[in-house]
């Protein structure tokens, strides 16, 4: 995505919507920004962390560091979806399906929402288990193509795309600090969690 191809070197391509902001006042509604933009002005605003990668490569050499940074050696990660234990298969990546055993959780997500900087995520990321139940540390692998501008827009996606069977248990994840956060009904019983989003450049 153009924003964080600027933001890491490569060349920016210009855009029509840019807005100088010397011609707007105080009170003035928000610009519209880029859908990567913005989720990542909110998701860090929430206390996240993101390591934004070109590869699978840089995805599994930024694991790594996560595992490094947080002394995580040897320690177990639940991790409920097999297909995502194949892909981290030649990492230090130690599965296990207990959360009683597990230090964090890796999964994926359903979309990232760029208005608030949350993430949606459903019962084939969590099966029935609640946010609360499931460690405190989290490890997210996402892909660029999973940006929607709201919850109503990523509802309608997991709609579209599970025809045959809708999943449940959809929540979305924001507070990733421990300030309590406005919660709307998908956050609803929610809790903090320290949260690393892999982020890999699919557009």
């Amino acid at each position: 995505m153009s924003f964080f191809r600027k933001f890491f070197g490569s060349k920016p391509k210009s855009s029509d919507e840019e807005i100088k902001s010397d011609d707007r006042g105080k009170f003035m509604p928000e610009i519209k920004l880029p859908i990567d933009e913005k989720f990542t002005i909110n998701f860090k605003a929430n206390g996240g962390k993101f390591l934004y990668c070109e590869n699978l490569t840089e995805i599994f050499d930024n694991f790594e560091n996560i595992i490094l940074e947080n002394n995580w050696e040897g320690d177990k990660a639940l991790v409920l979806d097999k297909n995502l234990s194949k892909k981290f298969k030649n990492t230090s990546l130690k599965p296990t399906l207990k959360i009683s055993e597990a230090t964090y959780f890796l999964t994926t997500c359903e979309n990232l929402i760029a208005n608030d900087g949350s993430l949606l995520i459903s019962s084939k990321q969590i099966f029935e288990k609640k946010l609360h139940e499931l460690p405190f540390n989290f490890i997210v692998f996402a892909t660029t193509s999973q940006f929607v501008e709201n919850i109503g827009e990523g509802l309608r996606g997991i709609k579209n795309n599970n025809k045959q069977s809708i999943p449940t248990n959809i929540t979305t994840i924001k507070n990733f600090k421990s300030e309590e956060e406005d919660k709307n009904f998908l956050s609803y019983g929610s809790s903090s969690k320290n949260l690393y989003l892999l982020l890999l450049e699919d557009l």
